[in-house]
């Protein structure tokens, strides 16, 4: 027990309690959770209330624990991370944890060497932990800010890898500043030691946990507890026997034996995440509120305009180039990229391994260096977090980067069809199917398809039905068709409400919740119908999503508003026309001196790409380029 007086107790019990006030308050203004952590942490720390962790806990503890955290955080994020959602980017995906990696050091390094002149192998140091991003500050931001799957895919990856990345890059430049006389090669040879290290620890641990939960019988009622402990515990060991044998090795091992777990099928999957996510809050909101009592202002104001110069070059011109460079020639929209360039604040990864290099560095008699790496590092996460993850929201929605879902319900041949097609056109498609095996089908597939039962709210709410303009019940009951379009309808306040009846006699129970019904039967008697007395054009129909499409678009675009459809001239794309314009509730087919007015709904129809080329005219922030 702890001696009377004992102040560490009461002070975990206040963290973890502000912890909790941060995330009501996140939630409640819709902001990261990280700005209020750090905030709250500079509110008990030495510029607030005086609380200094560093005196408190001591180096060794403080450090032990905030290890120890970061190895949970690790491994709930890597968890997280599914072969599928690499699939969502892999070119942005490889192009952020290779060149972005290399350019975020190469840059950072030489901005610091030009705006403070520090030595190279102190900018070098400081351009190694500012390669991370990390989970710590993206997870927030995501679960707060709906992105696209491919643009939060890609970022969660880069988050996870180049945290590994940077940790273990930024220990192999430190042993060669503090051991003098080592050749260069030493940086490169320390690197893919610890990070060898850290892969073959997590392997060799998650193997052993998979053996246990797939092979070893174990009683259903203990045996969701049991995989959640032994997870939880396999990670922790994993972090701890690599750290010892090199250290910061720990972080890969704690990624590696996520990411192989998380992607192993296994039976306590669902039950393992929601334990390692409350886990992980907990753990977070500890971190990021030491984190923030760890700053003080004088060591801040060290770097003086230097630093700010350096915070100017790192969010400004390095991360813009990245993201140029990275999502160049792929699907992410001009204002997509904007927003990635324009969010990436750092987290706790450069902030604890930075002040534990400080102090010993400080050990060394290199009072100096340690100053300009605690002050410029902790300036660079201080400001990302305040302004970028502060703004992240209302940037998204002023960029109008945070696209409505379409949620299909049903992953048989009626929802994957429906799914091909509309993705083919760039919607946000999610499917909700309560079979395992066809999820997994589905994802292998490369569609983004979540197991659950979707009669369940709960279920709905985690596909995202809460951002959702449609929701499409496909499955082939007709029971639970009614019962997703009345939860979509009362629950959620979807527009757009679209259900299958697979007998005839259930349309009228459809149509009364005022839901848009398809008839199994009628459509294919419809088919029927138009292959019979209309083939050319059932024949054209059948070629949708192929060669030809047809697509309705509003006029956002005020260079439209007042122009004949006959002026429209070589603006207008050949290979489609306008067949029909919808204003104020009434349809007219056009003729060519019909005036196009704002806000207009035009039906489009043609050849594929031109129908495209005239969405985006009507529309340009739908461009993909």
């Amino acid at each position: 027990m702890s001696a009377a007086g004992d102040p560490m107790g009461p002070l975990i019990v206040a963290i973890i309690a502000l912890g909790v006030i941060a995330q009501l308050l996140a939630d409640r203004f819709e902001v990261p959770s990280v700005l209020f952590l750090l905030l709250m942490g500079l509110g008990i720390g030495p510029e607030g209330l005086g609380i200094r962790p560093l005196e408190l806990f001591g180096v060794n503890t403080l450090s032990t624990i905030v290890g120890l955290s970061v190895g949970i955080i690790m491994f709930e994020a890597a968890f997280h991370l599914k072969i599928q959602k690499f699939r969502e980017a892999p070119k942005t995906t490889i192009r952020l944890i290779t060149v972005g990696g290399v350019i975020a050091l190469l840059g950072t390094a030489a901005a610091v060497r030009i705006f403070l002149e520090a030595e190279w192998t102190t900018a070098f140091l400081i351009g190694a932990l500012l390669v991370a991003t990390g989970p710590t500050v993206i997870t927030p931001l995501l679960q707060t800010v709906k992105l696209h799957d491919r643009v939060a895919a890609a970022l969660e990856t880069e988050g996870v890898i180049n945290d590994v990345t940077a940790a273990i890059l930024a220990v192999a430049v430190f042993h060669f500043i503090v051991s003098e006389g080592e050749p260069t090669s030493a940086i490169i040879r320390t690197f893919f030691e610890r990070l060898g290290a850290g892969l073959l620890v997590g392997l060799v641990l998650a193997a052993i946990v998979w053996y246990v939960l797939e092979h070893i019988e174990i009683a259903s009622d203990g045996g969701s507890q049991l995989a959640r402990m032994l997870a939880i515990a396999s990670a922790l060991v994993a972090f701890t026997v690599a750290n010892t044998i090199a250290e910061e090795a720990g972080i890969a091992a704690a990624v590696t034996i996520g990411f192989v777990l998380g992607n192993a099928n296994l039976s306590f999957e669902e039950d393992i995440e929601a334990f390692n996510g409350d886990l992980s809050l907990l753990v977070l909101s500890f971190v990021f509120i030491t984190l923030g009592a760890l700053i003080e202002f004088e060591e801040l104001f060290a770097p003086g305009l230097g630093g700010l110069a350096v915070v100017f070059a790192v969010a400004v011109v390095i991360r813009p180039l990245i993201i140029g460079i990275s999502t160049y020639g792929t699907s992410i929209t001009r204002n997509e990229r904007l927003w990635m360039a324009s969010v990436a604040p750092r987290g706790i990864i450069p902030a604890s391994v930075a002040t534990l290099f400080a102090i010993e560095l400080e050990a060394q008699g290199l009072g100096t260096a340690a100053t300009l790496l605690v002050g410029t590092v902790f300036l660079v996460i201080l400001l990302t977090v305040v302004f970028e993850g502060g703004l992240a929201r209302h940037l998204a929605e002023y960029l109008n980067v945070i696209p409505m879902r379409v949620l299909i319900v049903g992953g048989g041949r009626v929802g994957r069809a429906l799914a091909e097609r509309l993705e083919d056109r760039g919607e946000n498609v999610i499917i909700v199917e309560e079979n395992p095996e066809v999820v997994d089908q589905l994802q292998a597939a490369g569609f983004s398809a979540q197991q659950g039962d979707a009669t369940d709210l709960d279920t709905l709410r985690e596909a995202g039905a809460e951002h959702a303009k449609i929701v499409a019940a496909a499955t082939g009951d007709d029971d639970a068709n009614l019962l997703v379009a009345q939860l979509a309808r009362t629950s959620f306040d979807v527009e757009d409400v679209i259900a299958r009846a697979n007998n005839r006699s259930n349309v009228n129970a459809f149509e009364e919740l005022g839901v848009q019904t398809i008839s199994s039967g009628l459509s294919v008697a419809w088919a029927m119908d138009n292959a019979i007395e209309r083939p050319a054009l059932s024949d054209w129909m059948n070629e949708l999503g192929r060669s030809g499409d047809v697509q309705e678009v509003e006029i956002k675009s005020q260079k439209l508003s007042g122009v004949r459809i006959a002026d429209l001239g070589s603006d207008f794309p050949g290979g489609c026309i306008i067949g029909l314009v919808s204003r104020e509730g009434e349809n007219v087919v056009p003729t060519g001196d019909f005036e196009l007015e704002y806000g207009d709904h035009l039906t489009i129809i043609g050849r594929k790409e031109s129908v495209r080329e005239a969405i985006e005219l009507c529309d340009p922030d739908l461009s993909a380029t």
